[in-house]
């Protein structure tokens, strides 16, 4: 727990003009560092909680001596920066500590006088995340609400705010805590069975604890299943276009986009270099990356550009393959259908204005190898561009997430512990039915308790935290 005479300051605001900076201050000792800065007439320890203050910073007189000797900050008592400052009085507010927040002039300079004048005054610098950190260790937020923090600052289509703000309201860790608690249950009845075998007539773990086992576990897998859209939304995915030369893999690219941002010719080959800019697409951040057509042949710099549109495919998790619905297939649409195997791929027969060639029969074969949707589309005209986003959607996952996205796992800390989790339940649930003693069940669903309780914080350790909040800002 932090010490109550340690008082942490730092800029909360990010850097640059600006019409308002914030710098806030945390500790037991808050009002007394906030104090020796602020002159508004009256003290800020003897303030109301939840009010404002109209006043002026300035350079503490405690500090004349560093000040002035060391070079290190005006005259003592100059003036810094009109401010207003915010008290906040624990536990009311964010760490649960006494918090003040200076609001200052935007732009570097003003906030910057400000925060040095607090460290002279007696505070220390914040770490990254440290005043989530704050609160998380003072009992405010748990660990699951305290990430969310920071994936809502992140937050870059309204889809990952919302599922950043209602983890932060708790929608997760409330789902989380209802199965711990079905697990403690099923496990103080195996614990008990365990204890007092003579008066139960043995340590057999009974049919209904199995079942309140097997419960929780299919509730973990529904909740695992909407994953990989959830992560989608929070950090974004890369989406690769592939296909021949001249398909329309850069028109489609340029109509999705819905600009001129691809080179396109009618000469093949045109695409030399891997051209990427970012779209949403069914609440997720999408990276759209543009690929030289596959071809054998070519002058030097298009085979560079072939070879890197080959690793950009076999590195893609998602794959956008252009096929061009007005010509034939060839032999490279069954080599791009070989590296595209295994992978989740939305097809794109383009060309639909135009009469159709393609044999869909010959291409039946190649998808068969990996998780796909087929649209027609036609990138010169824009006809079948809404289902092809709609197609897109609905393989980055969103239709099996709808509705269900605010208690959703997105966070790939949360996924991994949850999959222990659901494994250690496994393992509970085939010793129960193998008829093992419950001591062995009894093992595996603690461990299943350990694991969920490191998403909410429950169980952890000093470097797990650090981990966590190590990639915050400072000043959150």
């Amino acid at each position: 727990m932090p010490s109550q005479d340690d008082v942490i300051a730092a800029i909360a605001t990010a850097p640059g003009h600006a019409g308002l900076a914030v710098v806030r201050v945390s500790g037991g000792l808050a009002m007394r560092v906030a104090d020796a800065v602020f002159d508004g007439g009256s003290r800020l320890a003897a303030a109301a909680p939840n009010t404002t203050h109209h006043g002026w910073a300035l350079w503490p007189a405690a500090a004349e001596g560093a000040g002035r000797a060391g070079g290190q900050g005006p005259a003592a008592r100059a003036v810094l920066d009109e401010v207003v400052a915010a008290v906040f009085r624990a536990p009311r507010s964010y760490t649960r500590e006494d918090v003040v927040e200076f609001s200052c002039h935007g732009g570097r300079l003003p906030a910057e006088r400000v925060l040095a004048a607090l460290l002279h005054a007696g505070a220390r610098l914040a770490r990254p995340g440290e005043f989530t950190l704050r609160a998380f260790l003072n009992g405010r937020l748990d660990l699951a609400q305290a990430e969310a923090v920071a994936d809502l600052i992140h937050a870059e289509t309204d889809a990952a705010r919302e599922l950043a703000l209602s983890q932060l309201a708790g929608s997760l860790s409330r789902r989380l805590e209802g199965l711990a608690d079905r697990l403690s249950d099923a496990l103080a009845e195996v614990e008990a069975r365990v204890d007092f075998a003579e008066d139960v007539g043995g340590v057999e773990v009974p049919a209904h604890v199995v079942a309140a086992i097997a419960a929780v576990a299919a509730d973990l897998v529904l909740l695992l299943e909407g994953a990989p859209y959830a992560r989608a939304v929070r950090e974004g995915l890369r989406v690769v276009l592939v296909g021949r030369p001249n398909v329309g893999k850069s028109s489609l690219f340029n109509a999705l986009l819905g600009e001129e941002r691809a080179i396109v010719t009618p000469r093949p080959g045109t695409t030399r270099d891997l051209v990427s800019e970012t779209l949403e697409v069914a609440g997720v951040p999408v990276t759209l990356v543009d690929t030289a057509g596959w071809r054998a042949g070519g002058d030097e710099a298009e085979a560079i550009g072939v070879g890197r549109a080959r690793a950009a495919a076999e590195e893609a998790r998602v794959a956008l393959w252009v096929v061009d619905r007005a010509a034939p297939l060839e032999d490279e649409d069954h080599r791009i259908a070989t590296c595209l195997a295994g992978k989740r791929v939305l097809v794109a027969l383009n060309k639909s204005d135009r009469p159709a060639v393609l044999e869909r029969a010959r291409l039946e074969p190649g998808l068969s190898t990996m998780t796909h949707d087929t649209v027609e589309v036609s990138a010169t005209t824009g006809l079948g561009l809404g289902p092809l986003r709609e197609a897109l959607g609905r393989l980055l996952g969103a239709a099996e997430t709808h509705g269900a996205l605010a208690a959703a796992v997105a966070n790939p800390r949360h996924i991994e512990a949850l999959e222990r989790t659901r494994d250690a339940l496994a393992r509970a649930a085939r010793a129960a039915a193998s008829g093992l003693p419950g001591e062995i069940v009894a093992l595996e669903l603690r461990e299943g308790l350990s694991c969920l309780g490191e998403v909410t914080g429950r169980t952890l350790g000093a470097d797990l935290l650090d981990r966590i909040f190590s990639r915050f800002c400072v000043g959150k």
